[in-house]
């Protein structure tokens, strides 16, 4: 049994009492963390965990920052279910993916050993597989696992032709940034083998108890303060006047951590206004700061 931290509705808890893996006591723990993802809409937990009990691949979409791979990895915790990796780019192949070949000793003699990937240990384990930023990888490069994302969860290993058959409490959890710089947009296939969770920023109350728990920050004032820029800089954001990097929460929680020892103006330089590419973005978030503190 587990503690209900997240205040989930009944029925969700004994979905996941029955659906938690508990036998998996020594395998990848290390792969099971706590996540700590705080849902603007505990909604968003119980689609998710109902989808994946069910068997069902689920897609994280949101901007950046909103705190996607947390959200997985607070599903990898409460379901007690290691989630292997794969973070997706324009290199991503077969080999990320599935595993290699490689040269290795056996005794004196030298043989052909195969080292799995994060989609064959999964399936093998009946683990969580995470793909992030599913939308960067190449179009032709995704097709190699549509097997795994449907209802056959199979796959022929193109490197020692075995079928790989996923075993049971096997669950895929993506994540993607849409209209990002180097994505590509979903083929219709793919994004049907997935349920759709859109994924917001954290904001007020919710955005000020993650302050709290996820960084050094203790100042209330401060802290106030940081949950007013955020605010702002997610409006600006939705006026189209910044990118979606200047509002990610992962970098206002960096510029919280900063703001311990250095003063929190130079702490959001260092950690949002310096990643932003274009100077009037620059601008506009310094003009902010400035305002607040």
């Amino acid at each position: 049994m587990m503690n209900n931290d997240y205040h989930l509705p009944e029925n969700i808890m004994q979905l996941l009492n029955t659906k938690r893996n508990d036998n998996n006591q020594e395998s990848f723990q290390e792969l099971i963390r706590p996540g700590g993802y705080v849902p603007p809409e505990i909604d968003l937990l119980t689609d998710a965990i109902t989808a994946l009990s069910m068997g069902k691949n689920v897609l994280l979409k949101g901007p950046t920052g909103a705190g996607k791979t947390k959200f997985a990895e607070s599903l990898s915790y409460l379901f007690n279910q290691p989630m292997f990796s794969v973070n997706c780019s324009v290199d991503l192949d077969a080999e990320s993916l599935l595993g290699f070949k490689t040269l290795d000793y056996q005794g004196e003699k030298q043989i052909i050993d195969f080292i799995p990937g994060p989609v064959t240990n999964a399936m093998n384990y009946g683990d969580f597989l995470y793909i992030d930023e599913i939308n960067m990888a190449k179009p032709e490069t995704l097709p190699l696992i549509n097997g795994v994302l449907d209802y056959r969860r199979t796959i022929t290993n193109p490197f020692t032709n075995e079928i790989i058959k996923a075993k049971e409490g096997f669950g895929v959890i993506a994540a993607i940034n849409e209209g990002y710089i180097g994505t590509v947009p979903l083929n219709e296939a793919l994004k049907n083998r997935f349920i759709v969770i859109e994924v917001p920023y954290i904001e007020g109350d919710q955005l000020k108890s993650l302050i709290q728990t996820n960084t050094n920050l203790s100042d209330k004032n401060l802290i106030d303060l940081f949950v007013k820029l955020s605010s702002d800089l997610i409006t600006a954001v939705h006026q189209g006047k910044l990118s979606e990097d200047a509002a990610s929460i992962r970098a206002l929680l960096d510029a919280c951590d900063l703001s311990v020892i250095i003063p929190p103006k130079r702490a959001i330089l260092r950690s949002i206004i310096d990643k932003l590419e274009e100077e009037r973005e620059r601008e506009f978030v310094n003009n902010l700061s400035d305002t607040l503190f």
